[in-house]
């Protein structure tokens, strides 16, 4: 049996315990001892110094007992001070006993020694408490924010895009919710997120699947929502899986906690189709679930069909220049949709929401307008949005040319391979003639990508697939196929085996452009005539003047452009019934048509208005733009494309130049 612990070991198991219990303890203790320190002190001085006068006061020497007592107190009051200030140790300098400094030394080492331990101690919580503040771990009080759970590079993109979406608001906020450590996000957008104009940013470390988190960060007072995946796009499946698992959790919290009935939109990231189903179904009415990967790969291969529209689209899906808004105004009872076009200032109808119907783009301009009814349209800002009972212009009623292109059988080169690659070559099977060929340019690829190559042949109606085992970073295999006998050449990333960070895909990007470059002087020089189109995806915005003077025709910056379709979801979600139109290859899409499909006579100049209503005969196709060869690769005039000019502007057409047109195909 064990023997009975010490004193000495009881009272060390009781201090253990005591200051245990944290800083607040050790401050009591500290406090504790310097009053025990005075008091023990106070009493020795006394018991040295003040017999004396308790002997004079016994033998009535002139003393009376307020003068012990006084002498008493001054000894607490001097013993006090040379405790909290060694210095007035000197105040018994001119004692007429060693005993009294004796005092004074005793003071002085125990007060420096307490204090010292109690500055010590309120240096350290003040540190504390200052890296507790810098953690944010107190509760967001904001009302109308745009909450963003999650991390990533992405994140920067989406309060840019949403900097410019809140440029007229009045003190707008973002909240932002991550496991990642707050001092680390706020370093980040520190250093990358320069431009913040009126928007402040709150971050809040925690799991954001806690429904403690999202009380935190006031997510029941949110106006809106975006869920961002924990991986890339080009991660392993086994990733995305996870990543899908977590959005799923974060979702059910993230509407367990703000209620069936709160008035919120959700925008998730989420890469399997089922697991989109799955997420789409918790909140139907409140969320909003999109494949960004297709988007991105339809976007490219219609940007293959007609240059310029990459551009279109990152002004479109974006909250600078010009966007995409729903629009009602019961003035408008009576009017047909063809006359609609020109009772606004600034904007372009596009199409018709009946009550409780579906979205019509391209509508009959016979249709007549209902007081119920809602327009898709182009504008610069929804505040400028503004119909006038009267038309604002009176378009010439200009001949239009009969002419379409007819359709070729057309060569594609894939330059590289990324998850879009099987949808860009199917996506591009649907819009050329039977005989067509698609090839895949790339090294040793491993048996996922040749298992995807030979499903893709099974499945395609009228272009064939086609591997070439070279590598696309050597010029001399590069030149070995003659790539501008191709009529596009898209370039994605060259590695997919390995993870694609955007500063690794980017680089090998450039060096397949410049190799490019590189073989088209000598095309040209040689005398040869190149018209193929160069397409590429840039992960990172950064890296966009490098690409642009690589000599590429057009690029999608892919987190930019994913990002600017999470910030215009979140603040419109049923422009995602716009999406679904619109990257389809059946439903009505933008195109950038060539000038001569609708006139004769080149070169011309007419308003913008005699252009919409010139277009519009042609399959009621409907004009939002115009494109400038001139300018296509002059970064400062917008690449040459200019959306809803002004209705009464004079536009000069020449025969390269083209017409940014709502149409239902490019012919």
């Amino acid at each position: 049996m064990a023997g009975r612990a010490s004193m000495r070991e009881k009272l060390r198991y009781k201090t253990d315990t005591f200051l245990s219990k944290g800083s607040g303890a050790l401050f009591i203790a500290l406090t504790v001892a310097f009053f025990i320190s005075l008091v023990v002190i106070s009493v020795l001085r006394w018991v040295f110094l003040g017999f004396d006068v308790v002997l004079e006061f016994a033998m009535g020497d002139g003393v009376t007992f307020m003068d012990v007592v006084k002498d008493f107190f001054y000894g607490i009051w001097l013993t006090w001070l040379q405790l909290t200030d060694p210095g007035n140790m000197a105040q018994d300098n001119e004692s007429g006993t060693q005993l009294y400094k004796i005092s004074a030394v005793i003071a002085g080492m125990t007060g420096v020694v307490i204090f010292s331990a109690l500055i010590a101690f309120l240096t350290t919580a003040l540190d504390q408490a200052i890296d507790t503040l810098k953690k944010g771990h107190s509760k967001v009080l904001e009302e109308g924010h745009t909450l963003i759970i999650g991390w990533g590079p992405r994140v920067a993109e989406i309060l840019n895009e949403l900097v410019e979406a809140n440029e007229s608001e009045k003190d707008p906020v973002a909240v932002v919710l991550s496991e990642e450590e707050k001092i680390e996000m706020d370093e980040f957008l520190r250093n990358v997120w320069t431009d913040r104009r009126n928007l402040r940013l709150v971050t809040r470390s925690g799991s954001t699947s806690s429904l403690r988190a999202l009380g935190k960060v006031a997510a029941e007072k949110a106006d809106s929502a975006i869920v961002l995946a924990t991986c890339g796009a080009g991660a392993s499946k086994a990733d995305q899986l996870t990543s899908d698992a977590k959005v799923i959790k974060t979702v059910l919290a993230l509407v367990a906690h703000v209620g069936e009935d709160a008035d919120i939109n959700i925008v998730a990231e989420v890469f399997d189709p089922r697991n989109r189903a799955v997420v789409k179904d918790i909140a139907p009415d409140r969320i909003s679930v999109i494949d960004a990967e297709e988007i991105l790969a339809k976007i490219m291969i219609q940007t293959s069909r007609t240059s310029g529209l990459s551009v279109v689209y990152a002004e479109l899906l974006s909250f600078w220049g010009c966007e995409l808004y729903f629009y009602n105004n019961k003035a408008w009872d009576g009017k047909t949709f063809g006359e609609l076009q020109f009772h606004f200032p600034d904007g372009v109808p596009m199409g018709v929401r009946q009550a409780g119907e579906t979205l019509e783009m391209r509508t009959d301009p016979s249709y007549v307008m209902k007081a119920d009814d809602e327009i898709l349209i182009v504008a610069e800002d929804d505040s400028t949005i503004d119909y006038r009972p009267q038309p604002v212009a009176k378009p010439t009623d200009l001949e239009i040319r009969d002419a379409r292109i007819e359709p070729t059988k057309e060569r594609m080169l894939l330059l590289g391979w990324s998850e879009k690659a099987p949808i860009l070559i199917s996506e591009y099977s649907e819009y050329v003639l039977e005989g067509s060929e698609a090839h895949v340019m790339i090294k040793s690829p491993g048996p996922g990508v040749q298992a995807a190559l030979d499903e893709l042949n099974e499945e395609l109606d009228n272009a064939g697939c086609t591997h070439i085992d070279k590598d696309p970073l050597d010029v001399d295999d590069l030149a070995s196929i003659d790539p501008f006998s191709y009529n596009v050449i898209i370039i994605l990333p060259q590695k997919p085996d390995e993870e694609p960070t955007p500063e690794r895909v980017d680089s090998e990007t450039i060096i397949v452009l410049l190799h490019l470059r590189k073989l088209q002087r000598e095309a040209q020089e040689a005398g040869r005539k190149v018209e193929s189109k160069i397409i590429t995806e840039v992960l990172d915005s950064s890296n966009q003047e490098l690409i642009t003077r690589a000599g590429v025709n057009d690029f999608i910056i892919s987190n930019r452009m994913v990002s600017m379709i999470f910030a215009q979801l979140a603040n419109e979600p049923d422009i995602i019934h716009v999406y679904d139109d619109l990257f389809q290859e059946d439903g009505s899409e933008i195109y950038v048509k060539p000038a001569w499909l609708y006139f004769e006579k080149l070169p011309m100049t007419c308003k913008f208005a005699d252009l919409m209503a010139c277009v519009r005969k042609r399959d009621t196709e409907i004009c939002i733009g115009v494109k400038h060869k001139a300018f296509e690769n002059d970064q400062d005039k917008n690449f040459g494309i200019t959306l809803i000019p002004n209705k009464n502007d004079e536009i000069t057409l020449g025969w390269q130049d083209g017409l940014v047109v709502l149409a239902e195909d490019d012919m």
